[in-house]
């Protein structure tokens, strides 16, 4: 990765890296901005064990341009950046360590406004904010968004009604066998979206406690880990972390449609198309998983209050703006991969032209 960074930033055209480091508290970290075109970087902050800190740099990369992207196709007014600490999330953290981070995202000096992901709590997010006011993920006794995932949840759900009306010409999920890949906060609240749609529901995740609860409490069938990619189902939802969608599996998938949570669900972009080929409809992860931050990010608009009923109207047009994509994707017989692109590019090319003025 370092020997073509700099062609990699050129190729999509990212403005910042920034490596920090501090000794004392053992923080390492990367921040990554991709466009400011549309107004201030905004994504959250990832912690996690990479097997190498290049891994860790394309993490940040790839995250900040799909939070550019999310955000354009969504029609809010951001640009995208992404946080990622290496570290192991369950035995790394510290009050100090969150506190040095909130001092290099202060440094920016509200270039880049980060938030919660995967790894990280509300409780990390306070840490950060006790260094700069720079964070958007924040208790609703602050006047934020308080916990986000529901709306993670409902964005996704939205995007997988929409793929299921482009298969089977109705919203409705009732008999539908969905597979749900990792069952955290927004996997968790996905289920229960669709146990309430009355879909058939099969679970996957590598913590055995998550399953046993979720097993449990809604009578659910388990699927192993390892058996995922091969099993068949209707609509395959990832929801843990990104790149299920590989050499390695694609040719295993038994499924009509994929969509979930999940970031850059695709490993490369070629996916797309053999996806297509395969005749497996792929809902843009970044359009349907674009809830949670358009949820949180209410604040952040004209008045500068977040208003929940208004917050939850806009999370709803998930499903407008996903048939939306699909509708491009068969007009240009493209992928729909590349139709979002396409879509999210349109705006902020547009919007570029008010640079000379």
């Amino acid at each position: 990765m370092q020997a073509k960074l700099f062609d990699y930033l050129e190729k999509y055209d990212y403005e910042n890296l920034f490596i920090c480091q501090e000794k004392e508290t053992g923080l390492k970290a990367v921040i990554a901005i991709h466009d400011t075109t549309l107004g201030p970087a905004v994504g959250g902050c990832r912690m996690w064990i990479y097997d190498h800190e290049d891994d860790a740099i394309e993490d940040a990369l790839r995250l900040a341009r799909g939070m550019t992207y999310k955000y354009a196709a969504a029609g809010i007014n951001l640009g995208g950046g992404k946080t990622v600490i290496i570290g192991n999330p369950y035995k790394d953290k510290t009050e100090a360590l969150f506190r040095a981070l909130g001092r290099f995202i202060n440094r920016l000096g509200g270039r880049y406004i980060t938030g919660a992901d995967v790894g990280t709590t509300m409780q990390d997010m306070e840490y950060i904010r006790t260094e700069t006011p720079h964070i958007v993920t924040v208790p609703e006794s602050y006047g934020g968004a308080g916990d986000i995932a529901p709306y993670t949840a409902l964005g996704t759900f939205q995007g997988i009604k929409a793929s299921a009306n482009e298969i089977y010409g109705s919203d409705s999920l009732e008999g539908k066998t969905v597979l749900v890949q990792g069952l955290g906060k927004v996997g968790g609240n996905l289920i229960k979206l669709l146990t309430d749609a009355k879909a058939k529901i099969l679970i996957a995740d590598t913590d055995e406690r998550l399953v046993a609860k979720y097993r449990d409490e809604y009578k659910l069938q388990v699927i192993q880990p390892e058996l995922v990619y091969e099993t068949e189902c209707d609509i395959f939802a990832p929801c843990a972390l990104g790149a299920t969608v590989n050499d390695q599996t694609i040719d295993k998938l038994k499924c009509t449609i994929i969509a979930g949570a999940a970031n850059n669900t695709l490993k490369e972009e070629r996916h797309g198309e053999i996806l297509k080929q395969k005749g497996i409809l792929f809902a843009p992860d970044y359009i349907v998983n674009a809830g949670g931050t358009i949820f949180d990010t209410d604040r952040l608009g004209v008045s500068g209050v977040h208003n929940k009923e208004r917050a939850v109207q806009n999370v709803l047009k998930v499903y407008d703006t996903t048939k939306t994509v699909f509708k491009i994707a068969k007009e240009k017989n493209i992928t729909p991969m590349d139709a979002a692109d396409l879509y999210a590019k349109k705006r902020i090319d547009e919007l570029k032209k008010l640079r000379n003025i």
